[in-house]
């Protein structure tokens, strides 16, 4: 099946120091656990320029801001719920 959402995460250094690597490991075992892992590309990015408000998440064309473990999961449920 080809990929039918990208996900991209920023790897500046100020989403980095608000934590973004936690989130990283929650995408990836995520993904892994609903079996979505042939159906989402997920990579890093560089700086959205949305710096003051990281960690920023793309999906397509939709950044998300303030992206934190506490918000990860509601965030990937509502957009991944289609593919799911």
């Amino acid at each position: 099946m080809a990929h039918g959402i990208e996900m991209h995460i920023c790897l500046g250094s100020s989403c980095f120091s608000r934590g973004n690597k936690e989130v990283v490991s929650f995408i990836r075992d995520y993904l892994k656990r609903n079996h979505l892992e042939d159906k989402v590309v997920f990579k890093g990015a560089r700086c959205m320029g949305h710096c003051s408000n990281g960690p920023n998440l793309r999906i397509n064309d939709v950044i998300n801001e303030g992206v934190t473990l506490a918000r990860i999961e509601a965030i990937l449920e509502k957009e991944l719920a289609k593919i799911k």
